[in-house]
């Protein structure tokens, strides 16, 4: 036993040299406002080093302190516990003194109710300290290839796509009869089959259209007051997961807007994923000093190289009860952590999943900026505020989304193979019975403002989206039953028609010639009467996609892009081409990620904040 055995671990430090009795006073001041542990918050403020903590936490109990650096853990023993156990735990079998195993943790404070768990596997058991950091890279070093490969497969087999290649029997049934059908009618009637997808383009198109007045309405409804958000008394501890592939331009501003986060230092846990090729970030990283609460997690190689992989593998990693993720161009709202902490202590327990609203710091950067901008008002501030509050699935956004750590883990957490798991885990949410609200909070993004990465961006949101509609349509009837009535047809108009529309934007752009008094290639098959009639009612949705559209950006900060609402007509239209690269991709490459490029308009700090940015006050001129 050492002199500081039983000692308060504020008065070790203290002793030790390695605080002031003044930064003991700050550090207990914001003990009793957040209940972080003492030590954590010591680190987190920069007090003091991850090894200077595990040598008083060693001295506070007793035991001997564990470092990596001098004293390896003994591979013999790398197989004795699970490593997401480990992980999850802050535990690692050191070595062994004779016939006991010296096992380290990082919270000595739990130890003892680790051991039930660890005796039978270990016994007899003597316990040391280690630092979490150290810990962690020693669990990545000696398993990180098998955890990658978990990462892979963390979703149940019935509900991922990595089986896309192997359909079942209903889906071969199903596809071949449409197929035989589709080839049938066109050799043998092409103007019944051109007006057949004629007619489903216009249908397919209300349909759409009256999906998000329902929702225009929905949003519009009462809503109650808003308050200032406040810390729980127990504020949790939120995890970001951040994934990085060729961020190095952005990595610096991206550091910066995360250190302007208002939220207790010791409570956060942001996480920077690395993919082990990616060597330009690296060396951007290698020449900057983080803050305590942000680290780097490495992912092994493979051949399957997407976000949602990357963020499954650095989940075993996170320390937090909830998890966040944010993308590397992202500028959120200074005090947004503080109203997910305060939301999630508030909502019911089916809420499982807060997404924030996002919005672009680049609007007025190019013509397509300006629409895609609009778009965006129009999906997170009627189409989804309006879905969530007719208890419809929630497709979610890639970014700005909070979930309960238990019930992410719960479901395997993402597809590591879908190129839109942001769409497929709010399904699956639903699934299982939980439920996604929409926060009132505002992260400022960087909107795709050229031509070729725009097409390459939405081909993968649409492949993702045809994806996940077939994977989730395998069982019909069992998504019927799991869903409900409502919400199964909902997930038809939304993912149905989102897909149809871009694929068959051609045939709904030949309406044109009716007023224009050209003939119709169609006019034979349907007749002149029916083709008015279904101009008129082509006009009249895009009169009502208009409106929505005007709806939308009155409520943000960018109301000068007014104007620019009826130039989406001709904006829409570029996606068929995306649409069609999404085909050929769902063919021969289903899950190659077609990453979008960021850095290209780094304004994020001109961008509208706070109420301004939420559409609540007038933006400066």
């Amino acid at each position: 036993m050492t002199a500081h055995y039983g000692q308060p671990l504020g008065r070790i430090l203290c002793d030790l040299g390695l605080i002031t009795a003044e930064d003991l006073l700050a550090a207990l001041g914001r003990q009793a406002r957040t209940g972080a542990p003492l030590g954590r918050i010591c680190l987190a403020e920069g007090m003091i080093t991850e090894g200077e903590l595990r040598d008083a936490l060693a001295a506070q109990f007793g035991v001997e302190a564990c470092d990596a650096a001098r004293s390896p853990p003994d591979p013999s023993l790398s197989d004795a516990l699970d490593p997401a156990y480990c992980l999850a735990e802050g535990l690692l079998p050191w070595r062994r003194d004779g016939q006991i195993t010296v096992v380290a943790t990082s919270r000595p404070q739990d130890f003892a109710a680790r051991l039930p768990e660890i005796a039978g596997t270990l016994a007899p058991v003597r316990m040391a300290v280690a630092s979490a950091g150290d810990i962690e890279e020693a669990i990545a070093t000696r398993h990180g290839a098998a955890l990658a490969a978990r990462a892979e497969t963390r979703v149940a087999d019935g509900e991922s796509c990595r089986h896309w290649s192997r359909p079942t029997p209903e889906q071969r049934a199903v596809t071949l009869a449409l197929v035989l059908s589709a080839a049938g009618l066109l050799l043998l009637a092409p103007g019944i089959f051109f007006g057949a997808l004629f007619l489903w383009a216009l249908v397919s198109l209300a349909l759409a259209t009256g999906m998000k007045a329902m929702a225009l309405a929905a949003r519009l409804l009462p809503r109650p007051a808003r308050t200032p958000p406040r810390l729980p008394e127990r504020p949790p501890v939120i995890s970001i997961l951040v994934p990085l592939l060729d961020e190095g331009d952005i990595l610096p501003a991206l550091v910066g807007r995360l250190q302007a986060l208002d939220y207790p230092r010791a409570l956060l846990d942001v996480v920077l994923i690395l993919e082990e090729t990616d060597e330009g970030t690296r060396r951007v990283l290698d020449t900057m000093t983080l803050p305590p609460w942000i680290r780097v997690v490495e992912v092994p190689d493979s051949r399957l190289r997407t976000k949602p992989r990357a963020m499954n593998y650095a989940l075993d990693f996170c320390r937090g009860e909830i998890i966040g993720i944010y993308d590397a161009e992202d500028a959120p709202e200074r005090d947004q952590l503080i109203r997910v902490a305060a939301r999630f202590a508030e909502a019911p327990d089916d809420v499982a999943c807060l997404q924030g609203m996002l919005d672009y710091y680049n609007p007025h950067s190019t013509w397509l900026a300006r629409c895609f901008t609009i778009e965006y008002a129009t999906w997170f501030r009627v189409v989804l505020p309006g879905l969530a509050r007719l208890g419809l699935v929630v497709p979610l956004g890639g970014t700005t989304l909070f979930f309960r750590r238990d019930v992410l883990e719960a479901l395997g957490g993402w597809d590591a193979h879908n190129v839109t798991e942001d769409c497929d885990l709010g399904l699956r949410l639903a699934r299982h019975g939980w439920r996604t609200e929409i926060l009132e909070t505002v992260t400022q993004e960087e909107a795709n403002n050229r031509l070729l990465p725009w097409i390459r961006q939405r081909s993968r949101w649409l492949k993702g989206f045809m994806i996940t509609y077939a994977v989730h349509m395998r069982r019909p009837l069992q998504l019927f039953r799991q869903l409900g009535a409502r919400r199964f047809w909902g997930v038809q108009l939304l993912l149905l028609t989102a897909t149809t529309q871009f694929v068959l934007a051609p045939l709904l752009w030949s309406f044109w010639a009716v007023p224009l008094g050209l003939p119709h290639p169609l006019e034979g098959a349907l007749g002149r009467e029916t083709l008015i009639r279904a101009g008129l009612g082509f006009l009249l949705t895009e009169a009502v996609a208009v409106t929505i559209a005007i709806v939308a950006v009155r409520s943000t900060a960018h109301r000068g892009l007014l104007p620019w609402v009826p130039t989406t007509h001709l904006y829409f239209p570029i996606g068929a081409f995306a649409s069609y690269k999404a085909i050929v991709e769902l063919m021969r490459a289903p899950f190659y990620w077609d990453k979008t490029a960021h850095g290209h308009s780094l304004d994020a700090e001109r961008a509208p904040r706070g109420a301004e940015a939420r559409g609540l006050r007038r933006p400066r001129p």
